[in-house]
């Protein structure tokens, strides 16, 4: 599991997605997003 307690589903990605695609993002660049929920912390403490 994640740290959030669940697994992402399509609609995480999506979002995740449309914010890079949208002017918010406009001044990212060069970087690796993880969009894993914190699947990399391990698990809550």
């Amino acid at each position: 599991m994640t740290a959030l307690d669940r697994l992402g589903g399509p609609d995480d990605v999506a979002e995740v997605v449309a914010f890079l695609a949208s002017d918010a993002a406009r001044w990212i660049t060069g970087q690796t997003l993880d969009a894993s929920g914190g699947l990399f912390l391990g698990p809550r403490v």
